[in-house]
């Protein structure tokens, strides 16, 4: 008997054509149309189809994500089902996937997929790369790996991937800690599996969480205002190992003090944060005004992890230690 896969379809490039009216390529493609290219899936899997929107990402918002987790945990919880499979834009597909592995209460899989070129393009890799997302999917060596993303044959952990080039096929990479394996043919490989991980239920979440990147210059006037305002968590993606001008310090401890918690990430595409430097605004001195440091998590990750440790009522000293956890 076949394994069952339920395919979710939301749009992107993968399902986008170009449109003379409009003069600009625009998602329209529905999943039938898309699974139509690929009569060999029949030979592996049973497909169940959804077309839940037929959007590019970059118009997606943290409900409608919120909403998809929860899609994906109702097919999971189906025993008939083997996996699911999402198609989805590349602009936000590394948050949306990171926000189900938080939310993943299952040990099936959730493959995230899609492409950098369009279903018309003669050379897409839309098709390619849903074929191997369902290959994983319905393999029986992706259990436990959690919400994946599989992309030019190669699969990432939610946590690690990250959208590095803006066009090129090979877009999702996992920096120092690698891919998780790869889709080879008709073998789905696994190398390594995913251990900084953790399922959080929750019946809502908390959007109100900012992320702020530092710069050369930059004026804390925002950070103020936030803090001001009543945020209800704080992300900031700090220079190097986790520093800031001397003024960040002052708001992370008026932050604190008002019960608002501050993670502080690197901006560099690479390596972890870790409060070492003094003098003002550095490291140290923003661990020492309450700010936690967010290990090689990076800012819009950090800020989907904080807004799901905020909707699981945790205090400052519970989210502290769930960030050390998974974070360090």
């Amino acid at each position: 008997m076949k394994p069952r896969i339920v395919l979710l379809a939301t749009g992107g490039t993968i399902a986008s054509r170009y449109d003379p009216k409009l003069g600009s390529t625009v998602a329209s493609q529905r999943a039938d149309e898309l699974l139509r290219m690929l009569p060999q899936v029949a030979d592996f899997a049973d497909i169940e189809v959804h077309d839940l929107a037929t959007i590019p990402s970059y118009e997606m918002d943290l409900q409608f994500a919120f909403g998809l987790a929860g899609r994906i945990r109702d097919a999971l919880a189906r025993p008939e089902v083997a996996g699911v499979v999402v198609t989805h834009g590349t602009d936000t597909m590394e948050e949306t996937c990171y926000l189900a592995d938080l939310l993943l209460d299952s040990d099936k899989p959730a493959v995230f997929t899609g492409a950098q070129r369009a279903h018309d393009d003669p050379q897409s890799d839309g098709p390619p790369n849903l074929l191997n997302a369902l290959r994983v999917a319905a393999s029986p060596s992706s259990r436990g790996l959690g919400a994946t993303i599989c992309f030019n044959a190669t699969i990432h952990a939610a946590r690690d991937v990250t959208k590095v080039h803006a066009s090129a096929v090979e877009t999702f990479q996992s920096y120092e800690h690698g891919a998780l394996g790869e889709v080879d043919g008709n073998t789905v490989i696994i190398h390594r599996r995913p251990v900084l991980r953790r399922s959080f239920g929750i019946d809502r979440l908390e959007q109100n969480v900012e992320l702020f990147r530092l710069v050369l210059g930059i004026d804390l006037r925002g950070l103020e205002a936030a803090i001001g305002r009543g945020v209800a968590g704080l992300v900031i993606e700090g220079f190097g190992r986790g520093n800031g001008p001397s003024r960040l310090a002052e708001l992370v401890r008026l932050a604190t003090r008002k019960n608002i918690p501050v993670l502080i990430t690197s901006r560099c595409p690479a390596g972890r944060v870790q409060p070492v430097y003094g003098g003002g605004g550095g490291g140290r001195d923003l661990a020492d005004a309450g700010a936690i440091f967010a290990g090689d998590l990076k800012g819009p990750k950090a800020r989907l992890l904080l807004m799901v440790l905020l909707s699981a009522a945790g205090n400052g000293a519970s989210i502290a230690q769930t960030v050390a956890a998974l974070a360090p």
